[in-house]
Formats: structure tokens, C-alpha cells, sequence
């Protein structure tokens, strides 16, 4: 009876507490909706506002001709795009600086390829392949019994296509920059002449030459050149700035690609004394031998 009392104690307890739950979802599910149902309340209404005011931005924009509005929307776009891949490049410049910093310090402290192999073991990054390639050319080149030299050369072709292809992967994405500091202000201008051409359309048809009747509507074609302009500074500046972090970036990748090209020139040379070294020391052995034999 106990028992029977407990498990109708705990059913009950679980039912209310389900109860209480899908009534706090409710609550919140209606305090959201009712946020959100604040916001765009809002913003309509700021929308509507402006768009009563013709001598604001958001006014002017949608008192502008479709064709202005295009280039407007366009140019907004385009400003946009430029932030983004400011500073995506720029995260990525750093990371991809510090990660080759600590790999050419990490070869540079162990001095030969054989001891940075398991630092480097999955040949990621560029650090990384420019190891494994060297390494794969020298096992080749040494299982066909090929001249030193030739494998230094060889090398040094293999690591400067991998210099390069970091470099142009590191490049991706400045020749959009540089289209739109380019084209961005002429961009606007057409919008601004075509804003023009319509405001001169409406004079004409409007019989008046009052300040008041012109104003908004040269008002709006001046605003897509002002768009322009806020989308081609900021692309040329930030274009100047990656191109001078991709200088330096291109300035590290030479430093590692030398650094491995000298650590393999290292090993190589002593792989060849030590091979020089048990090849003299081989007849001596062979001398003591004799030696012993005939006393």
C-alpha cells in the first residue's frame, strides 16, 4: 500500500512539474514573440518615418528611381563584402605568421630534418610540407643512388612551388578589394547621373525651377556617389594594408624555405662523413685482424 501511495506521490509530482514546464515555455515563447513582434513593429515604423522625411538617407533612398536604388543597394553590398574580408584576411595573416614563426623556430632549434619529422609528422601546414617534401626527395634521390648536388637543386625547385602556392593562397580575395577601390566611385557616379538625368526629366515636366521641387531629387543622385566613396576608401585602404602584410608573409615563407634548404645540405654532409668515416676506419679493423693472426 506503501509503495502503490509512493509511486501515485512521484506520478503526481512529475505531472505538475511537466505542467509547470510547458507553462514556462509558453510564457517565454510569448515574451519572444511579443519582442519580436516590438522590434518590426519598430522598425517599420522607422522605416515609415524616414521614408516620409525625403532629406534623410533612408528617405532620399526610397524616394530614389529603381535604377539609383540598384546602385545603392550594390554599393552597400560591396562596402560590406570589403569589411568582411578586411578582416578575415587579416585573422587569417596573423595566424598563418605565427604558425610559420614557431615551426622555423622549432627546426632551427633541432638543426636537422630527421629530429622536426615528429613535430611535423601529419604535413600540415606549410612548414610542414616544405619538410615532407624534402625529406621524400632525399629518400628518393638516395634509394637511386643520385648525385648530392642534384638533390639539393631538385629541393629547391620542390619548396619553391610550395612558397608560392601559400603565397597565392594567402592573395585570395585582394583582387576583390582592388575591383572595388576601382570601380566603386564610377559606380556611384552613374547612379549619380542617372539620378541627375531623372531630377532634370522632373523640371521639365514640372514647369518650376524652385530650389525646394529640385533639391531632393539631385539630393538623391549625390547619395549614390557618397555610397560610392564609403565602399572604394576603405577597399583601398585596406588593399595597401594586406598587401603590406603579404610582403612580410612572403619574406617568412623564403626565410623557412632556406632554413630547410640549408638544415638538408647539413644532414647530407654529414651523412657523407659518416659514411667517410666508417669506410676509413673499415681497413684499419682489417689491418689489426691480419696483425693478431699472424702472432
Amino acid at each position: 500500500m506503501k509503495t502503490k501511495l509512493i509511486r501515485y506521490g512521484v506520478l503526481i509530482a512529475l505531472v505538475a512539474l511537466a505542467e509547470s514546464a510547458f507553462a514556462q515555455d509558453a510564457v517565454q515563447s510569448a515574451v519572444t514573440g511579443g519582442w519580436l513582434e516590438a522590434v518590426t513593429g519598430g522598425l517599420s515604423e522607422w522605416l515609415h518615418q524616414a521614408g516620409e522625411d525625403e532629406l534623410t538617407a533612408m528617405g532620399m533612398f526610397m524616394a530614389a528611381d529603381w535604377v539609383v536604388k540598384a546602385v545603392m543597394i550594390s554599393l552597400a553590398f560591396a562596402s560590406v563584402l570589403t569589411w568582411l574580408i578586411f578582416f578575415a584576411k587579416t585573422a587569417d595573416l596573423f595566424w598563418q605568421r605565427a604558425r610559420l614563426k614557431r615551426g622555423f623556430h622549432r627546426m632551427d632549434a633541432h638543426g636537422t630534418l630527421a629530429g622536426v619529422t615528429v613535430i611535423f609528422k601529419t604535413g600540415k601546414g606549410v612548414v610542414g610540407r616544405m619538410v615532407h617534401a624534402a625529406l621524400r626527395e632525399r629518400d628518393r634521390s638516395l634509394a637511386a643512388d643520385l648525385d648530392k648536388a642534384g638533390i639539393k637543386e631538385r629541393v629547391s625547385s620542390e619548396l619553391g612551388r610550395i612558397e608560392a602556392g601559400a603565397a597565392r593562397s594567402m592573395m585570395s580575395g585582394t583582387g576583390i578589394l582592388a575591383n572595388i577601390g576601382s570601380t566603386a566611385p564610377f559606380v556611384g557616379l552613374f547612379g549619380t547621373v542617372w539620378g541627375i538625368m531623372n531630377s532634370f526629366i522632373s523640371i521639365s515636366e514640372s514647369n518650376t525651377t524652385n530650389l525646394a521641387v529640385v533639391a531632393p531629387g539631385i539630393a538623391e543622385a549625390l547619395l549614390a556617389t557618397a555610397i560610392g566613396l564609403v565602399a572604394a576608401i576603405p577597399a583601398v585602404i585596406f588593399y595597401n594594408l594586406i598587401a603590406r602584410g603579404l610582403g612580410s608573409y612572403k619574406v617568412m615563407l623564403a626565410d623557412v624555405s632556406a632554413l630547410v634548404e640549408r638544415t638538408l645540405s647539413r644532414d647530407l654532409d654529414l651523412a657523407e662523413r659518416t659514411s667517410g668515416n666508417v669506410a676509413a676506419i673499415l681497413p684499419v679493423a682489417e689491418a689489426s685482424e691480419l696483425a693478431e693472426a699472424a702472432e
